[in-house]
Formats: C-alpha cells, sequence, structure tokens
C-alpha cells in the first residue's frame, strides 16, 4: 500500500503563522514596531532570508507595514478591525451608555474569570503596573483635572484584565471598542465623582479585582468584576433619574408661569 509522501511546512510558512499568533494573541499589538531583522532571527533561530520572506508575505496581507526611516511595524489598522459605523453612533449618544455597561458587564466579568484563571507572571506584573498608573491617575491633582487622562488610565487596566485571559476573541472585542470604552468611562467617571468618596470606592474595587486575580480566585473576580460595574451603573441610572426629575419640574414650572400655555 502506498502512502501519500509528508511534505514539510517551508521555514518561511512557519515563521509566518508565528507572526502570526503572535499578532492574535496581543504580543504584536498595532503600532507596535517588530525587533530588528537580526535580532528577531536570532529569537526564532532562523536565517534572515526566511525571516524577510515571511514579513514580506505578512506585508502583503496588510498585517505589518513598512515606515519612512526604517522599521517594519503591525498594522495600525488592525486596531480598528472590529470597528462598525454603529459604534461611532454609539459614542455619541449618552444615552446609551447603559448599553455599554451591560455589554461591559457581560464580557469583564467572563475575562476576570478567565485571567484569574490563566494569568502568568509577565501578566499579573503587567496587571499590576496599569494598577499602579490608575491609581496615581485618581491622587495626583494634575490628572484630575484631566478626564481623558483618567480614563485612558482606567480603561487600560481593564484591557490588561483582557490581555490576561488569553483568549483571542475576547481580546480584539475588548481592544476594538477601546475608544468606546474610553468616551464611556470619561462619562461615567465625570457622574460618580460626583458622589461622596467615589474614587476611593472605585479604587477598592479595582484593588479588590486585581488581588482576586493575582491570587487566582475567578470565581471572586468575575464577582467583583460585576459588583464594580454594577455600582457604575446605580450611580449612571441614579444620576439620569435626577435628570428625569429635574427636566420634568422645569416643564411645570415654564407651564404655570405662562399665562397662555401652548
Amino acid at each position: 500500500m502506498a502512502y501519500p509522501s509528508v511534505r514539510q511546512p517551508r521555514l518561511a510558512d512557519v515563521i509566518t503563522e508565528r507572526l502570526e499568533a503572535m499578532i492574535l494573541e496581543g504580543s504584536l499589538k498595532p503600532g507596535h514596531r517588530l525587533p530588528a531583522e537580526r535580532e528577531l532571527a536570532e529569537r526564532f533561530g532562523v536565517s534572515r532570508p526566511s525571516l524577510r520572506e515571511a514579513i514580506q508575505k505578512l506585508a502583503a496581507r496588510g498585517l505589518l507595514t513598512s515606515r519612512q526611516g526604517g522599521g517594519t511595524y503591525v498594522s495600525e489598522r488592525l486596531a480598528d478591525s472590529y470597528g462598525d459605523p454603529m459604534l461611532e453612533i454609539l459614542s455619541r449618544h449618552d444615552e446609551f451608555q447603559l448599553d455599554v455597561l451591560e455589554f461591559r458587564d457581560a464580557m469583564e466579568g467572563i475575562t476576570a474569570y478567565h485571567a484569574a484563571m490563566r494569568a502568568t507572571p509577565a501578566d499579573k506584573e503587567m496587571l499590576q503596573r496599569r494598577f499602579e498608573a490608575l491609581d496615581k491617575s485618581y491622587r495626583d491633582p494634575d490628572q484630575q483635572s484631566d478626564p481623558l487622562r483618567e480614563a485612558k488610565a482606567d480603561a487600560a487596566f481593564h484591557l490588561s484584565i483582557a490581555e490576561a485571559a488569553h483568549n483571542v476573541l475576547m481580546l480584539h472585542t475588548i481592544r476594538g471598542l477601546f475608544h468606546l470604552l474610553e468616551k464611556s468611562i470619561v462619562g461615567n467617571l465625570a457622574h460618580l465623582f460626583e458622589r461622596p468618596n467615589a474614587r476611593q470606592l472605585l479604587m477598592a474595587q479595582h484593588r479588590g479585582l486585581l488581588e482576586a486575580i493575582q491570587d487566582g480566585r475567578a470565581e471572586d473576580a468575575r464577582t467583583l468584576a460585576h459588583e464594580h460595574l454594577d455600582y457604575v451603573k446605580t450611580g449612571l441610572m441614579d444620576l439620569q433619574r435626577a435628570e428625569s426629575r429635574a427636566r420634568r419640574a422645569e416643564r411645570r414650572s415654564q407651564l404655570l408661569g405662562d399665562p397662555h400655555p401652548r
């Protein structure tokens, strides 16, 4: 009986698959520069011509780009791969913030669970650094005057949890929503900081979530992520109800003050 011959994969194809996997898993992020060709070839233990061929294939697919002045970069367009015109609409309409928070609750609860199960020492180190940056943004009076910087630090901490979950679909979905996530957090923080001790409570929630992931307590991490987002959602709903009551009172005042209501 004759058996079909086994074809050995070409080295350039193997390198291509490795680089694709690194982009998918988030090791290589949109906009990041690849190491120098010689360094990358040494890391992979391959020849520079094979590496160069793999890079050319990925460039032809739109995954890598070369910039003037040298260097090969992961394409910035990959950050928009999960883009949708609906997301742009959502980002401009505050009344849909509750929808964003409900989606975050569903996604971030499960990513926190998996992060606690799967986070590597490198993931935990990154989580700690992002948490410290977030803590600094809440404590530093100069940063407190810039809601966008606070929101970026907050969103970066939550994104690092998604990275630690090691699920490429979860990661790229949340990363694709990063701009919308930042804008949602800007609005939410502005409302929440009107409440007494809101910053301290939010940091306590973030710290509890960090510690649960660091300790591998998956169910606790999922619960804490839900409790954090439920607190944000409750604060937003309270604000919306207060604004609705104020608008009704204003309409009644205008009606009673108008001798010729229409």
